[in-house]
């Protein structure tokens, strides 16, 4: 596996990011280091023959493509995130076990990037879920790399997310739209804070207005967050809307804390939504840390190991089991290898 220079990185990532965040103790890079939380031999497992599924299901352009239902339709955001699991465990292009299946989904997301930096297909109406995930698993391989060919092409795409902000704060399916809603917001400032890490610009107000919006979704009679501003609350808008804040720099915002709560007082596996939800739930109780991280671990872990399941080949991966609104078991398998791996501390945006 490749080692990424933690230290390095970690100390990157303590320099502001907010107006509002919360200056960092001076062990806090150490912290990170010294987490609890240790991938045993029997997860190690499980997460390799993960990824061994996510590569025999490579496309030969680079993509995976799905086999059935909703994966077939959505072979770039398909791609985003099986990247993000070979990043979590390590493999970065051309480095590791599955590095050559890295840069061929490298290449695939940067082929449909186009002259203005947007990818996804215009004709669907949400697009700007592509365009957010593509820049969130492009914008940690900068970080990690220093391609300057990722470098080009992921300027454009920050600023496509900059310039499709709305006048809330917040992003919606479309690069132009009125409203907005928690869902495309998180995938945009995550995108923007992974960007940023790797030192491309990123506007302070952007990130202001979009700190503005999430906290607007809040709810202070249940202590969860909306969908949209005024909405009730869910469990994973709210994984959505803590980790936004996160990113943005409040880690230490009480909205944070309260949210953390609400997860842990509803988390169900099989419940709609699981997978996706857990996607930012996941790095959400990480940053917080300590007995709310290993506890959170804990239970993921637990399940995700008790719902595996293998391939003719031996490989593992996950279906519906978990999440009957899950788009397949590439996206499944995607999420929950990429949780598994959380504690190796390879992704440098899961970082404070």
């Amino acid at each position: 596996m490749h080692k990424a220079p933690l230290a390095g990185i970690l100390c990157a990532l303590l320099m502001p990011f907010s107006s509002a965040q919360v200056t960092l103790p001076g062990n806090a890079a150490k912290s990170r280091l010294d987490d609890p939380v240790k991938v045993d031999a029997s997860t190690e497992k499980v997460i390799r023959g993960a990824l061994s599924y996510l590569a025999s299901k490579q496309a030969a352009n680079g993509a995976w493509l799905g086999e059935s239902g909703e994966e077939v339709r959505y072979p770039i955001a398909m791609t985003a995130y099986a990247l993000m699991a070979f990043q979590a465990a390590g493999h970065l292009p051309g480095e590791g076990e599955f590095g050559k299946n890295v840069s061929l989904g490298v290449r695939y997301l940067l082929s449909e990037i186009d002259d203005q930096g947007l990818i996804g297909d215009e004709n669907s109406g949400q697009y700007m879920y592509f365009h957010g995930i593509s820049s969130i698993a492009l914008g940690e391989l900068f970080g990690q790399t220093g391609d300057e060919t990722l470098r080009n092409k992921l300027e454009k795409m920050i600023k496509v997310i900059v310039s499709s902000q709305n006048p809330q704060g917040g992003w919606r399916y479309k690069p132009i739209s009125h409203d907005a809603d928690i869902s495309v917001t998180v995938l945009a400032v995550v995108a923007l804070r992974a960007a940023k890490n790797g030192g491309i610009a990123v506007p302070q107000k952007t990130i202001d207005d979009a700190v503005d919006y999430v906290r607007k979704c809040f709810n202070e009679r249940d202590g969860g967050f909306g969908y949209q501003p005024g909405q009730g609350s869910g469990f994973a808008r709210t994984a959505a809307a803590i980790y936004s804040l996160q990113v943005c720099g409040l880690y230490d915002d009480p909205k944070v804390a309260s949210g953390s709560k609400y997860l842990n007082a509803r988390f169900k596996p099989g419940e709609r939504w699981f997978t996706y939800a857990n996607f930012y739930a996941a790095p959400a109780q990480y940053m917080i840390g300590g007995k709310t991280w290993a506890d959170w671990y804990a239970n993921v872990s637990r399940v995700l190991k008790e719902k595996v399941r293998k391939d003719d080949n031996g490989n593992n991966f996950w279906e519906r089991e978990l999440d009957g609104s899950s788009t397949g078991p590439i996206f499944s398998t995607s999420v929950y290898a990429m949780i598994l791996a959380m504690p190796y501390h390879y992704i440098p945006l899961y970082q404070r």
